[in-house]
């Protein structure tokens, strides 16, 4: 039925228009059609955005990965599920097909269960991108323990606060990573993390860069020896539709990262039903998602999405830029990419290179490009299409989130005409609002206002996790009856939608976002800083960078002030990692503040991106003489 697959504009709206009217029996057919079911549910939906409390699909049971795998089995069973592209383009890809994806699945779940991992269990992956973490990730679905995956290029205190914020009873890792030429000690930063962590009781841990690593006595196992003894079959844990499949933690605007909780049978139905429209994925296609699995992007779009609709999937361990620029592009030639998804940040940064990097390669095979992390760019845009897609590839510019489990606004390629710099549509099932500041929607078109979602998704974050009551202040009080996305907005003529960015602060840089409130921490814990405030600037590459205003204790003319900077990203580096460094930092006597003491980003922002013609109602400062010293020391 057309339902699962729209071909058309038209068709589109023909679908569009029920999954409005009648969202519970729209969602009701693709669950029941596409999908199989230990027990059909007794309800659709039940929701009240008050409490919030949504339930999806109630009293159904299943098991994710029976969908992502067992069920492919009979008929696609010699396909290659994952295509592993290693980081050093000289070691040959592995092609895993969905027999020996099977087979590897059930003979980690069951070393799960030998140490001990029960249904319910929370699991924290830190792993790179190798088939490890994609097979890590099915394991727990499979017995039913809850994954949280976190991100290889985190520190070992902020992996320490996510596996204490969910309570992990193991952690899983390698010894190291690669990373283009450098590697990285994976095993030493869970061991510094592990010594704040009293939950954790074993670690297994993978071979990958063959180092020399310390392995704690009962505590550590190497994971090879316990696969190659382990059985190859695991009967598949049966779940409830709305257990919890995983916790993945996103930043917030304020101190400690958010564990947001997705559960089994809406995600499930949400992931695979967008990929198969987003992407227009067919039988035999080879797709290919550049994000790491340690984000949203590659949980729903690398791993479960894809493999939940039978779709070869290639995971790419390294990065654009080794050996050289033309690395995407070779993969690409090499493994006749169909559809590729990647980041604005990556466009950006490959655009600025010799087009010699991209012609040397025949690009002929690609079908849908992607974009994801960010709004993208009108120049980023043109280049990827003109350069990439040869013209003929249309751009799908997605817009979602960790908190919406699956993509929410983007075109559908050949059916929505495409625009540059616009996500285009909702999606079947989504209806967004815009709203004003004093909380009234914004009707017709031409209008510009905050991101809101009036009804609820299936792949919708449930809670957070053990924090129900901040769940509820973070996406529901801003606006009665809603789901305030935190994005601004805008709908054009036709009813186009264009995201025009954060509205609270949370950065976008590179893709990531990234809170302000714990890197300013980060920052303050330097002993010759009293204060700081950090804000976005716009950047060529990244998209945003970070600028740092910094208030020194002493401010004597002697300070060496490079060596400060360095000290300071230094810090960030260890609570935070890389990602959060500031690229630009100014030394002031004062910030800029209201009389109530709040420090005014808005000005800050402005200097930082050297827009300071109109620099608004500066009247409720209590110090308006510090502007004038920012505006003349900006960097």
């Amino acid at each position: 039925m057309s339902n699962y697959h729209i071909k058309g504009l038209e068709e589109y709206y023909n679908v569009y228009r029920k999954s409005v009217n009648k969202p519970e029996e729209f969602w009701a057919e693709v669950a029941d059609e596409h999908f199989v079911w230990r027990k059909k549910w007794d309800n659709v939906l039940s929701w009240d955005f008050e409490k919030p409390e949504v339930k999806w699909f109630e009293g159904a049971q299943l098991n994710i990965t029976e969908n992502c795998i067992d069920r492919h089995l009979l008929t696609n069973g010699d396909k290659n599920a994952i295509i592993f592209e290693p980081n050093d383009p000289k070691e040959a890809s592995e092609h895993i097909t969905y027999h020996q994806l099977s087979e590897r699945v059930n003979a980690f779940a069951n070393v799960l269960k030998a140490e001990g991992i029960t249904k319910g269990d929370r699991v924290c992956i830190y792993l790179p991108m190798i088939p490890e973490l994609a097979i890590s990730v099915l394991a727990c679905a499979r017995i039913g323990a809850i994954h949280s995956v976190v991100f290889a290029g985190f520190s070992s205190s902020a992996l320490a606060m996510r596996i204490n914020d969910s309570n992990c009873k193991m952690v899983i890792t390698s010894d190291g990573s690669y990373r283009g030429a450098k590697t990285i000690d994976l095993k030493g930063i869970v061991d510094e993390a592990l010594e704040e962590c009293s939950c954790t009781t074993s670690v297994l841990v993978a071979k990958r860069i063959n180092s020399d690593i310390n392995m704690k006595e009962g505590r550590d196992k190497w994971l090879q020896p316990l696969l190659d003894h382990a059985p190859k079959q695991c009967k598949a844990e049966t779940m409830d539709a709305e257990d919890p499949l995983f916790i993945l933690y996103t930043s917030g605007s304020t101190g400690m990262p958010k564990g947001m909780v997705h559960t089994t049978a809406g995600y499930m139905v949400n992931t695979a039903f967008t990929f198969k429209n987003v992407f227009q994925y067919q039988n035999d296609d080879v797709y290919w998602c550049t994000a790491d699995i340690g984000w949203i992007t590659g949980h729903s779009y690398i791993v479960y999405g894809p493999l939940a609709n039978g779709a070869t999937t290639l995971m790419f361990e390294g990065v654009p830029s080794y050996p050289d620029f033309g690395r995407f592009w070779e993969v690409i030639e090499k493994h006749k990419v169909n559809q590729f998804y990647t980041a604005p940040t990556a466009i950006r940064a490959l655009a600025k290179e010799n087009l010699d990097f991209v012609e040397k390669y025949d690009l002929s095979s690609l079908k849908v490009l992607g974009s994801v992390g960010e709004p993208i760019n009108e120049e980023a845009w043109h280049w990827y299409n003109d350069n990439i897609g040869k013209k003929k590839s249309p751009i799908v510019d997605t817009w979602w989130q960790t908190e919406t489990g699956g993509i929410m606004i983007s075109p559908i390629p050949f059916a929505t005409p495409t625009k540059p710099t616009y996500a285009t549509l909702p999606l079947p099932g989504i209806q967004p609002a815009l709203m004003d500041e004093n909380g009234k929607e914004l009707e017709g078109n031409q209008v510009d206002g905050r991101l809101c979602i009036k009804f609820p998704w299936p792949s919708m974050a449930r809670t957070i996790w053990g924090n129900h009551q901040r769940y509820k202040e973070t996406y529901f009080s801003a606006y009665e009856n809603k789901y305030f996305t935190g994005d601004g907005a805008l709908r054009d003529e036709v009813g186009y939608y264009r995201i025009t960015g954060r509205v609270d602060d949370v950065i976008i840089v590179s893709g990531h976002n990234l809170g302000t409130a714990p890197i300013e921490d980060a920052v303050n814990e330097h002993p010759a800083v009293a204060e700081s405030a950090i804000v976005g600037f716009p950047h060529d590459v990244k998209g945003n960078a970070l600028y740092g205003y910094v208030i020194l204790k002493e401010t004597g003319e002697g300070r060496d002030h490079d060596n400060l900077r360095k000290e300071i990203n230094q810090i960030i580096t260890e609570h935070i990692g890389p990602i959060a460094k500031l690229d630009k930092i100014q030394f002031t006597s004062g910030l800029p503040k209201t009389r109530s003491g709040k420090i005014m980003r808005r000005i800050l922002r402005k200097i930082a991106g050297k827009d300071t013609s109109n620099l608004g109602d500066t009247s409720t400062l209590l110090n308006p003489e510090c502007v004038e010293e920012i505006m003349k020391n900006a960097l």
